[in-house]
């Protein structure tokens, strides 16, 4: 029986990811940050109800810490287990303080990778990454490259762009596959999700603004969108997990059709009020705008996200697709699943646990 172990529980993905794996009947246990155990407890114990699977073993320790802070005992079973080894642990934030990101991105990294390597039956280190390891590089960027850009759109590309380089380097050591996702959202048919970020920041802005008499258009935007819903993320990551051919492979999980912002945008708004947007207001504009944080705040809109408004880049997918053959495995159209998105949205956006921390 395989034994999955994780890290970045009782996060979006990684609880997703764990009850998938439940649902297949392996054996399960994450590495969970003592301020995190009764959050992990609580998750946990509603996977082993949800799906029927055996215990979910939880090994208290800290990623940030050499040896990641685990007890003797938990280190002896981690050694002496036949294991797929999941690190998703990171900040995913657009707005992280530089130092926070280097401490939990880099340096968790580096201690995860320090303790895959003493595994001797391990049987694939699964890294996730994300697509915007590529900062600023415009054009297509290629799932085999890792090219260092002249600039980051902010500390979370950066670090980890760092991270990704010390994974890749420790594939000559352990069999890795890295995952590279692009922005994503929640899942595309009930439209779940655990928080409201990435794209809904749209639906936040839109939804301040709905009561005004047109609601328009940020600056002018000629480039796509990447988002994939959660799903894809799961079943594909789940798949290479187990595939020999994904060994050493960095896999873009892209969408491979991605739709222009505009669209996107404008789709969204008639989702959420019945109207189109109307009119424009200029980049800058917004931007000098998003800098009081009283209008971040209301708006709900991290300032980071109008980087990626007007960034000119397409991600390759060829690996992914190569790999992926034959599954049946694909990301669902994003306008198509609008609505579901939009719903779930409505249903929950009064709730604070779902939004998160505008700085």
């Amino acid at each position: 029986m395989k034994t999955m172990v994780f890290t970045g529980f009782p996060g979006f993905i990684a609880t997703r990811l764990m009850e998938s794996c439940a649902r297949k009947g392996w054996e399960l246990a994450a590495i969970v940050l003592p301020s995190e155990i009764e959050k992990a407890q609580r998750q946990a114990i509603s996977i082993e109800e949800k799906t029927g699977c055996g215990r979910i073993r939880l090994l208290t320790g800290d990623i940030t810490i050499e040896g990641l802070a685990l007890s003797q005992q938990d280190r002896s079973w981690l050694e002496n287990q036949p294991l797929i080894f999941w690190h998703l642990a990171a900040i995913y934030d657009l707005a992280v303080p530089q130092a926070i990101a280097k401490k939990i991105n880099i340096l968790g990294t580096q201690n995860v990778n320090d303790l895959v390597k003493t595994l001797d039956q391990l049987e694939r280190y699964m890294y996730f990454s994300t697509a915007y390891v590529a900062g600023r590089r415009e054009g297509l960027l290629l799932e085999d490259e890792l090219i260092r850009p002249q600039t980051f759109k902010n500390h979370y590309e950066e670090t980890k762009f760092e991270a990704e380089l010390l994974v890749q380097q420790l594939k000559t050591q352990v069999p890795t596959t890295i995952i590279r996702p692009g922005i994503v959202r929640g899942h595309s048919i009930s439209g779940e999700t655990s928080k409201f970020d990435g794209p809904y920041f749209f639906l936040n802005m839109i939804d301040r603004m709905k009561r005004l008499p047109a609601i328009p258009y940020i600056g002018h935007s000629y480039t796509t969108i990447n988002v994939v819903p959660v799903d894809y993320i799961l079943e594909a990551s789940i798949y290479l997990s187990g595939l020999k051919k994904a060994e050493s492979a960095t896999v873009h999980l892209t969408d491979p059709n991605p739709h222009p912002v505009e669209e996107v945008y404008r789709a969204m708004v008639h989702e959420m009020t019945g109207k189109y947007p109307k009119g424009r207001v200029p980049k800058k504009l917004a931007a000098i705008s998003m800098k009081t944080p009283a209008i971040r705040k209301y708006l709900g809109v991290e300032a980071e996200t109008l980087d990626y408004m007007d960034w000119q880049a397409q991600f390759d997918t060829r690996n992914a697709q190569s790999l992926l053959e034959g599954s049946g495995i694909r990301p669902a159209d994003f306008l198509e699943t609008i609505p579901a998105m939009v719903a779930f949205y409505n249903e929950h956006k009064g709730y604070q646990k779902y939004h998160v921390t505008i700085a």
